[in-house]
Formats: C-alpha cells, structure tokens, sequence
C-alpha cells in the first residue's frame, strides 16, 4: 500500500474507532466520512462493507487478546490469576466499542464474516486458559469456552447500558468469583 493510502486508512481506522465508541456499530458510514473528512465513495473503496471496517478496526484487538492469552498462560502465576486477567482485558476491549459483542457472537457462527476466524481464535485462547484453571481445580468443570466467551459479551454488555454501567466493573467481579473455585484440597 502507498505511503499516502496507508495514512488514510490509518486515519479512516482511528476515525472510525472514536465514532464507534461514541455511538456504536450501528454508527452511519457516512457520518464516519464526513467526520474523516473524505466521501463516503472513499472510505468504501477503503473498506467496502461496514464489516470490514469493522474487522480492520477490531482484528488487531481480538488478535492481541488472543496473544495476551498465550503470554499470560506461559507467565508465572496460578492459572486462575492468569485467567481472570484475560477476562479483565477481555471485557475492557469488549466495552471500548460500543455494541461490538452482538457482532462477535454473530461472528462465531458466521465462518463467512470477516470478524470469525479473531473471534473463534480468541475464543479458544479463552478456552486454553480456563482448561488450566479447570485442569489446577481452580474454576469450575461445567463451563466451557463457548460459556465463557458468552460471559464476556454479557459483562462487556452491562458497560453499554447506562443505568448498569455503573455496576459493571463489581458485576465483573461476581462473575470471576463465580467462574473460580479456589484450588482444591
């Protein structure tokens, strides 16, 4: 790519990402155009679909989940100090855009969306952590990925609504409680 389209799709991404977490993924393309200065005939040749926008907004963030998982799961901690870490990052990237957890579960079932195969790979990088913790006997055996990926999206969901954003970060809290048991004797 050319050093002047490079900086333009650049400047489209972080345009894009402050309108997203302003008023979510249903925002208007053409109200992220017009915020980025460009028409909308622009940005679609940029990004010809809303989703892939998206995706070139929220891969880079889903992928780095999926390698903060890895490093937490090679660092020396307790896999269950490793595990709530990742969910802490997790839900954090979740919340920053607005509306994104109805895209990702949509994502996992899609294999033809462009957000799949991030969100399945971060999915399982979610999975490998919670079988450690299972495996130490420090979370729960009748979870899976699938559950915990779907505990992420409804704690990022909570940051979205306003009358419950308040008592997301304790709820979040509840929720890892309830995931870990504690080591077993």
């Amino acid at each position: 790519m050319r050093a002047d389209a490079r900086k333009n799709h650049d400047h489209l991404l972080a345009v894009a990402g402050a309108a997203i977490t302003e008023q979510g993924v249903d925002v208007s393309l053409r109200d992220i155009a017009r915020r980025a200065g460009v028409g909308l005939a622009t940005l679609l040749r940029h990004f010809p679909t809303r989703e892939a926008l998206l995706d070139a907004l929220l891969r880079t963030h889903f992928d780095e989940l999926t390698a903060r998982a890895a490093q937490l799961a090679e660092a020396p901690m307790p896999p269950e100090d490793a595990l709530a870490r990742w969910l802490r990052d997790c839900v954090a990237v979740a919340r920053e855009y607005r509306g994104v957890t109805t895209l990702m579960a949509a994502a996992i079932e899609e294999p033809e969306s462009a957000l799949h195969a991030s969100c399945v790979a971060m999915r399982a990088a979610g999975a490998r952590l919670l079988t450690r913790a299972q495996e130490a006997g420090t979370a729960r055996d009748d979870i899976d990925g699938t559950d915990l990926f779907a505990l992420v999206a409804a704690l990022a969901w909570l940051g979205d609504q306003p009358a419950l954003a308040p008592r997301a970060e304790r709820l979040s809290e509840v929720v890892t409680s309830g995931i870990l048991t504690g080591k077993e004797s």
